[in-house]
C-alpha cells in the first residue's frame, strides 16, 4: 500500500478505533506518516519503543498500599493518563520487542488495559514494525497478538514522496536527482551487510547535511555514510548541473533565457520551478501563467511532468490564462 492510501485507510481505522500494524522496510517513513496524523487533528502522539521495555514497564512496579493492606499497581507516567484526553498511542519496533514484552501487550492492545492501567476512551492504537524478510532483529509474533490487529503493508511511491517532499521543502535538487532515478529513493537489499543505503528517510538527512553549511570537501564522504556511496557519487553528479539551470526568476517573469534540452537539466529545473512558485506563496497568477507558456517549449514529457508537478503541489494551473493552449496541445497525453 502506498503512503497515500496507506494514510487515508490509518484515519479511518484511527477514528474507529481498530488496532493497526503497519509493516515495512526500515526508513521508508511509517512512524512519519501515523505522527503526521496526528499533528492534522490535533491528536496527543506517544511514541513508545517496545524494544526498550521490560516485561514490567508496561504493567507497572508492585508496591504494598498501607492503607488497604495489600500490593497494587503503580501504572507507568510515560502511558497516557489524563481522562478526556485524545490521541494514539504508537507502539513502534514492536515485533523487535521480545516475546515477554508482545505478551504484556495483549491485553493493552485488545482490552486496552494491562494490570490496572486503562487507556483513555480517546486514545487509539497503532504499531510498527519492520518485515521478518529484511533480516533485522525481529521475533515472529504469535497469532494471539497478530489476530488484535488490522495489518497493512507499506511499500515505497516515488510519487506520494515527491508530493511531500515539496511540501516539507525538501531541496530541490535531491527531488530532481530522484525524479531522474526513482530507483535511488529506496535501495535496500537484505541480504548484503550495508551499513548504508538510501531511503526516504536517509534522503530527508542528507536534506538537512546540505543545509548544514558543511565543508564541499567533506560532502562525499559524509552522505556515502548516509546513502551509500554509490548513490552518493551519482547525487554529487548529478547536483554538478545545477550552475548549468537558467535564473528560474527571470524564466518565470517571462524573460528570454538559455535552456539546455538535456534530461538531467530539465529534471533539475523542473523541480526548482515547483520550489520557486510554493516559496512566493499562492496565487501566483503572472508565474503560472509564464511557467505554462515555457512548459510548451519543452519535450512532452517534461511538459506533462512539470504540470503534473504543479498540480499536486495544488498550484491552479486549471485557472491560468494559458490552460486551454496547454490542454489543445497536450491533453491527448494525459489520457
Amino acid at each position: 500500500m502506498k503512503a497515500n492510501a496507506l494514510k487515508q485507510s490509518l484515519e479511518k481505522l484511527i477514528i474507529s478505533q481498530i488496532p493497526v500494524f503497519v509493516w515495512g522496510s526500515p526508513g521508508i517513513g511509517k512512524s512519519s506518516i501515523v505522527k503526521q496524523i496526528a499533528n492534522e487533528q490535533n491528536l496527543a502522539f506517544v511514541d513508545l519503543r517496545l524494544s526498550l521495555l521490560d516485561p514490567t514497564d508496561l504493567k507497572g512496579i508492585p508496591f504494598f498500599d498501607k492503607e488497604k493492606h495489600e500490593a497494587v499497581w503503580a501504572s507507568p507516567n510515560f502511558l497516557p493518563s489524563v481522562p478526556d484526553s485524545k490521541g494514539i498511542l504508537f507502539l513502534d519496533e514492536i515485533n523487535t520487542a521480545p516475546p515477554s514484552v508482545q505478551a504484556s501487550a495483549y491485553q493493552l492492545v485488545l482490552d486496552r488495559k494491562v494490570g490496572d492501567y486503562e487507556l483513555p476512551d480517546g486514545w487509539s492504537i497503532v504499531a510498527a514494525g519492520n518485515n521478518e524478510s529484511d533480516r533485522g532483529v525481529v521475533y515472529r509474533m504469535p497469532p494471539p497478538l497478530a489476530n488484535r490487529f488490522v495489518h497493512l503493508d507499506m511499500e515505497v511511491s516515488f510519487e506520494d514522496w515527491k508530493v511531500w517532499a515539496y511540501g516539507a521543502g525538501i531541496e530541490s535538487s535531491i527531488i530532481a536527482f530522484l525524479q531522474y532515478d526513482t530507483t535511488k529513493l529506496f535501495d535496500f537489499d537484505p541480504t548484503k551487510n550495508q551499513k548504508s543505503f538510501p531511503t526516504p528517510r536517509s534522503w530527508e538527512y542528507i536534506d538537512k547535511i546540505l543545509n548544514s553549511g558543511m565543508e564541499q570537501e567533506l560532502l562525499l564522504e559524509i552522505m556515502s555514510g548516509t546513502i551509500g556511496n554509490e548513490s552518493a557519487t551519482a547525487f554529487m553528479s548529478f547536483r554538478k548541473v545545477m550552475h548549468r539551470l537558467p535564473n528560474i526568476e527571470k524564466l518565470l517573469a517571462s524573460e528570454e533565457v538559455e535552456v539546455e534540452h538535456d534530461s538531467q537539466v530539465l529534471f533539475a529545473l523542473i523541480a526548482g520551478i515547483i520550489t520557486h512558485i510554493r516559496s512566493v506563496g499562492f496565487p501566483a497568477h503572472e508565474k503560472i501563467d509564464n511557467a505554462l507558456k515555457f512548459s510548451l517549449t519543452l519535450p512532452k514529457e517534461f511538459s506533462v511532468m512539470l504540470v503534473k508537478d504543479m498540480q499536486q503541489n495544488g498550484i491552479n494551473v486549471e485557472g491560468s490564462s494559458v490552460w486551454e493552449d496547454w490542454v489543445e496541445e497536450f491533453a491527448y497525453l494525459l489520457i
